[in-house]
Parts: structure tokens; sequence; C-alpha cells
């Protein structure tokens, strides 16, 4: 509708971003709270309670797996139970690019909406405009290129994502968070016409680039997820520069979940410190049943195509 001035009123609507009621920075800020800290999947009230004893920073409402069929954002009950139950931040998924499982979320207070990839696909061309929603985002990334795209859509927290199955294997999640840290020191060594060569090649905004070449990491906290399993795999994850990580809710199904579950909060605590990775990785053989990759799950060096 065109203005008595000339000038021309696009939209008014809630569908365009009002950066003063939803600050990016406010959300930013949020998602840095979590820093050092460890994120629990959990799939009841118990599981929350106990991870919260334990010393998670947060925790992250899951269904119980399903053998087959559409997975879909959890049931507002089950994220609403856990709420009352805890006091730490709790998280909850929606589908990729299903905007409206976002503000149902964003409705019932869940205080982190994490876009995953773990469910499925609403939406295989669009992300959720995260602009648009007051509760800071999680998003997944395996290349420094995905994590600047959706920094730039208004995710708060990046997830460097690894494996998606649930086997136990963090080969994905280290190759993935090498990856994202090799290009971040990559970028450090360049100069301002590298730096433009270097967006277009990831196809990444160049403002981010070039802020994340200024910092030296990424704009926003980045956490590691998929396969971390052991207080030695969530070390190894801060070890490499993450800010924490990420853990599935397979931690609860041992004869003494609160050990497993206390000793990757420490470990991601004291990454550096082997004496404390030591105590908290003894004892733990015994509570690691069905987590282990079986003999025909591995691809062993050399007898993949063309190995000898």
């Amino acid at each position: 509708m065109a203005a008595e001035d000339g000038a021309v009123t696009i939209y008014s609507g809630s569908a365009i971003t009002d950066a003063k009621k939803n600050p990016y920075s406010l959300k930013v800020g949020l998602g840095q709270m979590l820093r050092g800290g460890a994120i629990f999947e959990v799939t009841t009230a118990d599981q929350a309670k106990l991870a919260e004893d334990a010393g998670a920073c947060s925790v992250i409402v899951s269904d119980p797996p399903r053998a087959q069929g559409i997975s879909r954002m959890s049931d507002p009950a089950l994220v609403k139970d856990i709420k009352r139950a805890v006091s730490i931040p709790v998280m909850a998924r929606s589908r990729v690019g299903h905007f409206v499982e976002a503000q149902v979320l964003e409705a019932i207070g869940v205080d982190y909406i994490d876009e995953s990839e773990y469910l499925a696909i609403a939406d295989e061309d669009h992300f959720i405009n995260k602009h648009n929603f007051q509760t800071p985002f999680v998003c997944g990334a395996q290349t420094l290129g995905d994590a600047l795209r959706r920094v730039r859509e208004g995710a708060a927290i990046v997830r460097t994502q690894g494996d998606l199955s649930g086997s136990g294997n963090v080969a994905m999640a280290v190759k993935n968070v090498r990856s994202v840290m090799g290009q971040i020191r990559l970028l450090n060594n360049m100069d301002d016409d590298e730096v433009f060569a270097f967006s277009k090649e990831i196809q990444a905004p160049y403002d981010l680039v070039a802020q994340t070449k200024q910092m030296g990491r990424l704009p926003v906290v980045q956490f590691a997820s998929g396969g971390i399993v052991t207080p030695a795999d969530a070390a190894l994850m801060m070890q490499l520069g993450c800010d924490g990580v990420f853990v599935g809710s397979d931690v609860f199904n041992c004869s003494d979940p609160y050990k497993r579950v206390r000793g990757i909060v420490e470990a991601v605590r004291n990454y550096n410190d082997p004496h404390v990775l030591v105590e908290t990785s003894s004892g733990l053989s015994g509570l690691m049943a069905g987590l282990d990759l079986g003999e025909d799950r591995i691809e062993h060096f050399g007898r993949g195509h063309g190995g000898v």
C-alpha cells in the first residue's frame, strides 16, 4: 500500500522480522549461558531430574524411539511435564522448516528450540526464519558454510552434527568438528580478497565469514552431537574446540545412569585434566552394554573400496 509521501509499505504483519521485539544479540547471549556444559536427551521426567542432579546444563526432550513412522515434534504434554520437573533450561525439537511446530513449542514456554534433522524434514527447501521467534534456536551443521547459513537465519547455537543413527560411533562428529575448525584456521590466514572468494566457495554470507575471521571462531556457541557416549568422547569434543556437547538418551539405558551422566558432565568441565578423566572413565565398561559397535557395523581401514 503506497503511503502519501511516496514510500511503499510492503508488509506490516508478524511474518516480517521485528528486531526490537526479538533481539538477536539477546538470544545469542542465552546460548552462551550453556557454554562448558553437557545437554542430555531425555524421554521422561525422571531422566530429566537425574540429568539435573548430575549437573547437566540443559535437557532436550525426545519421544521414546519408534520402530517406524514419521518423527515429529514431541508431545507438548511431555514437554510441559519435564519443564515442571526441572529448573534447568528445557529444549525441544521441531522438524526442519516446520515453523508451526516451533510456534507451538514457543507457546508452551520451552527455553530453546532445536530445528532438528533428527526428525523428519517438513520443508526440503526452506529452514525456519528464526528471527521471527523470541525463543533461541539450535541448528545442526556439518560444515562452516552450513553453520554460517544457519546463523544468518537466526540460530543462536550451532550443533556440529555427527552420526544420527545412535550407533555410539563418534567418528563422524570428530570429522565434522575438525572440518569446521580447519576451515576457520584457513580463514584466519586469508587476506580480504581471499575472504570474498572463500565466502562464495562455502556459500555463506560475507559479513559472517569476515566476523568469523575476526573472532577466530564461530559467531555463536558451537556444541558437538552424535556418537558421544563416554566421558572421553565428551572431552575429545571439548579439546577439539567445542563449547559443549549433546548426549543421547542411550546413556540412561544402564544399571547406573547417574554415574555415566555425572562422568560426562565432569569430563566436559575438566576436559584438559587427565586425572579427572581417569576417574570419570573408570568402571564404565559394565555400563556400556548396547552402545558398542558390532563387527558388522565397522568399516575397517583397508577394507573399503579399493582396500587391500
